[in-house]
C-alpha cells in the first residue's frame, strides 16, 4: 500500500474506526494515539471512561499496525502515518482535540502538531518519545540496539516490519493482560522507526504540552525524553505510578489525569 493509499483508508474509515460517543458541547474530543506494535484496541478499558464524563473518543488504527495488520509494507513510513492521521482527525470536523500518543507517537502527535495546530487544544505525551527534528526513532536508540532490531526485522518481519518487544517491557504481567496484549501485538513497519521527522515549527508548535511520566516500572530507554521536558518552559509533566501501557494497566487512573487536565 501506497502512501496516498493509506490516507485515503484511514480517512474513508474515520467514523466507523474512531469508536466515539457524541461530544458535549465544551467537553473536547480526545484522540488517542497508540503507540509501536499496538493497535486502537488499547484503549479499550480507557475509552468507556471518558465518554462516561461526556467526551467523544476517537481510537484510530495507524496503517500496519493492529487490524490492519495487513497492509504493512515498506512504503509504510512515519510520513505515512502523520498523514494518516491528519486525514483523519480533519475528516471528523470536530472542534480541536486533546490529542494523546503514546510511546513511538510521540512522533506522530508532534508531526501532526506541526502541520494542524489549529485542529488540537492539547498535545498529551504518554510516556512517549519526544522527538527532535531531523530525528528518527532509529537515531534516538544505541546503534547496536538498532542494529538487532534490523535483524529481527530480517529474520521474522520480512524485512518491513519489527517484531514486537517482550511483554514485561511494557509493564505487562498479569495473566489476564499478558493474554490480551500478547495475542493482539503486530509487527512495526520499519520505516516508521528509519524516518526521520522534519518540523517546520518547535516542537509542539505553540500547543499546551503535558507529558506523563509513568514510572512504576519505568521503561529505561524514556530516561532521556523524561529528562528533556522536566522542568522546561512550555511543558507540564505528571507521574502515573504504573507500567508503561497505563491505558492496559490503570485505566482508571489513567483517565482521571487526563480528565484533569482538560
Amino acid at each position: 500500500m501506497n502512501r496516498r493509499d493509506a490516507v485515503l483508508t484511514l480517512s474513508a474509515a474515520a467514523a466507523t474506526l474512531s469508536g466515539c460517543a457524541t461530544e458535549a458541547p465544551n467537553k473536547p474530543a480526545f484522540v488517542l494515539v497508540h503507540g509501536a506494535w499496538h493497535g486502537g484496541w488499547c484503549w479499550d478499558r480507557l475509552r468507556p471512561l471518558l465518554a462516561a464524563a461526556g467526551h467523544a473518543v476517537h481510537t484510530p488504527t495507524l496503517p500496519g499496525q493492529g487490524e490492519r495488520a495487513g497492509e504493512l509494507s515498506a512504503s509504510i513510513d512515519l510520513a505515512t502515518h502523520i498523514d494518516a492521521l491528519a486525514a483523519y482527525i480533519d475528516a471528523q470536523h470536530a472542534s480541536p482535540v486533546v490529542l494523546v500518543g503514546h510511546s513511538y507517537a510521540g512522533f506522530v502527535i508532534s508531526g501532526v502538531a506541526d502541520r494542524m495546530p489549529s485542529a488540537i487544544r492539547k498535545l498529551v505525551y504518554l510516556d512517549s518519545l519526544v522527538p527532535d527534528s531531523g530525528h528518527s526513532v532509529s537515531s534516538d536508540i544505541p546503534a547496536a540496539n538498532w542494529d538487532g532490531l534490523l535483524a529481527l526485522a530480517r529474520q521474522h518481519g520480512r524485512g518491513i516490519g519489527i517484531p514486537p518487544l517482550p511483554l514485561a517491557a511494557f509493564g505487562v504481567a498479569t495473566p489476564e493482560d499478558v493474554a490480551w496484549v500478547g495475542n493482539r501485538l503486530t509487527l512495526q513497519p520499519l520505516g516508521t522507526f528509519s524516518q526521520a521527522l522534519a518540523l517546520r515549527n518547535p516542537l509542539g508548535n505553540g500547543l499546551p504540552k503535558t507529558y506523563i511520566d509513568c514510572n512504576l516500572p519505568a521503561m529505561a530507554s524514556l530516561a532521556g525524553y523524561k529528562g528533556k521536558v522536566r522542568g522546561q518552559p512550555g511543558w507540564r509533566v505528571e507521574t502515573l505510578a504504573t507500567g508503561h501501557d497505563a491505558m492496559v494497566l490503570a485505566p482508571k487512573a489513567l483517565a482521571d489525569l487526563l480528565l484533569g487536565l482538560v
